[in-house]
């Protein structure tokens, strides 16, 4: 078999979808490698700042990495605005959704709602408020939602930072995206 039997769905043999099945888990094998390429992709993106965006991104990976952080924030921290292309209003849903399927809920909830937390930073310049993220005060994951703009997203744009390479985060990346996905033991989330 080399292709599925059906042209509708509904029309589908547990062959084909056991045919389906196999080609989708070496797919998704090659996460990890996407993943790079997307980032890499990001050299190319939103102009305007003194860095690009990949640079930013690995400002923000390398200083959760110096900060101490764990992989699971470290590689947050590297796609958080891997949205910014495809999504550009909705970038960090968009980066949150990759993730959320690999790592504790904590990550992923900070990186959906990175955005608003920025807002601290610059609304006030733009027409918007800065204490938006205030709404979610409540939420068990509000401090860590802070604690990343503040150390990690919000100051990496610096130019003479010294910045760890795409490379160096390779192994991390891999580490993360070749869990098993949606495994509650890592997410804490049961689907």
């Amino acid at each position: 078999m080399k292709t599925v039997s059906f042209t509708k769905m509904s029309d589908g043999t547990e062959a084909d979808y056991a045919f389906l099945a196999e080609h989708e888990a070496e797919y998704a094998k090659q996460l990890p490698n996407r993943i790079m390429k997307a980032l890499e992709g990001l050299r190319d993106s939103l102009a305007g700042y003194k860095i690009d965006r990949l640079e930013h991104s690995l400002q923000s990976a390398t200083r959760a990495e110096k900060d101490g952080a764990d992989v699971d924030w470290i590689v947050s921290a590297l796609i958080h605005d891997l949205g910014d292309d495809l999504a550009p209003f909705n970038h960090d849903s968009l980066a949150a959704n990759i993730i959320r399927p690999y790592v504790r809920e904590e990550c992923s909830w900070v990186v959906q709602h990175h955005g608003i937390f920025q807002y601290k930073y610059y609304a006030d310049k733009v027409g918007l408020d800065p204490d938006a993220r205030d709404k979610f005060k409540e939420n068990p994951h509000y401090d860590a939602a802070v604690k990343f703009c503040e150390r990690w997203d919000q100051t990496s744009f610096d130019p003479a930072y010294e910045t760890f390479e795409l490379e160096h985060f390779r192994p991390m990346v891999e580490e993360v995206f070749t869990r098993k996905a949606w495994d509650p033991a890592v997410t804490g989330i049961n689907v």
